[in-house]
């Protein structure tokens, strides 16, 4: 090879590098994920990083910032002025808001939606040596035990704790609730039979759906999920009107700018058509999606007064 023949083939790179994404190019981006390593939004946030860099021509990395429910790490995305700090939320984001008396940021406005990545529904589950195979049984030990029996969750206002929160008050049920650090260990105090209940993301069950030590009862979506269609829903089983599931996405403080917004959007769209990326978030029980930034803007207004509705139907509060 030439010289000249080298220095325009190192010109020809740079370009392409600059042209995955002029505003990225060279730049760190940080997707913070508000809870612990091998919780469900860590798990989706690592199956495109990756990918997303290369689309951006940026290097992107995960960041866990654990603590308070996923107020911790999002309070801290929602201060960031960088224009380079993203954060893997769900519809967690959108309960804190109506949980808490006092937070630091609000979930609406100090944020901006940025690329929607898919949804995902919820299980009910028991220890596997309870006694009970399904949910209207479950439902009729805990009613001849009130406020006997316990349940662990990821934590105050975490999804897991409303969740469960949300179904005992539809039931007509009582349940201690056991916070613990993160969804994986609240689902170990069940593999252990320390506690009765937890309402994991199907995600964080996908792996034991047959293992004896855990009893998965029913589906929290409006439909059966295609990954587990045996499931049926809580609805079907026995407690109408009960639905609880949640979506996934990056969120952006709301300072970032639209441009900025719309190169991380196409980026994502991009990186959530790959077959490889895709594949990655079947085996996770994750339904993927693209939406433009608009359309996704209008899901979380909804998700916010669905959240509202949720919070006081469960009584759950936090002060």
């Amino acid at each position: 090879m030439t010289v000249r023949t080298f220095r325009s083939a190192a010109v020809a790179l740079v370009l392409a590098a600059a042209a995955a994404s002029p505003a990225f190019a060279q730049r760190v981006v940080k997707i913070v994920v508000p809870y612990g390593p091998g919780a469900v939004q860590d798990t989706v946030a690592r199956t495109f990083s990756q990918e997303l860099g290369q689309a951006l021509g940026a290097s992107v990395i995960v960041e866990n910032r654990p603590g308070a429910g996923g107020t911790v790490g999002t309070q801290a995305v929602a201060k960031s002025t960088d224009n380079n700090t993203l954060v893997l939320s769900a519809a967690s984001h959108m309960l804190a808001g109506h949980l808490y008396s006092k937070l630091g940021y609000d979930p609406v406005k100090d944020f901006t939606g940025v690329a929607y990545i898919g949804n995902s529904g919820y299980v009910i589950a028991a220890p596997g040596n309870l006694g009970v195979n399904t949910l209207a049984d479950y439902v009729k030990m805990v009613k001849s035990q009130p406020g006997k029996l316990n349940y662990a969750s990821a934590g105050n206002g975490s999804a897991t704790h409303l969740g469960m929160a949300y179904f005992l008050a539809k039931a007509g049920a009582q349940m201690q609730h056991v916070p613990m650090k993160s969804t994986g260990d609240a689902v170990n105090e069940v593999l252990a039979g320390r506690v009765q209940g937890v309402v994991p993301a199907l995600v964080g069950v996908m792996g034991f759906k047959s293992d004896a030590r855990i009893k998965l009862l029913a589906y929290t979506g409006a439909q059966r999920s295609k990954f587990l269609p045996e499931l049926p829903t809580v609805a079907e089983a026995g407690v109408p009107g009960y639905k609880f599931d949640t979506w996934f996405g990056l969120l952006a403080p709301s300072t970032m700018p639209r441009s900025d917004v719309d190169k991380i959007n196409a980026a994502m769209n991009k990186v959530l058509a790959d077959p490889a990326v895709q594949q990655r978030l079947v085996l996770l029980g994750v339904e993927g999606g693209t939406m433009s930034v608009d359309a996704f803007q209008k899901l979380l207004r909804a998700d916010d007064e669905q959240a509202g509705m949720l919070v006081k139907a469960s009584g759950a509060r936090i002060e």
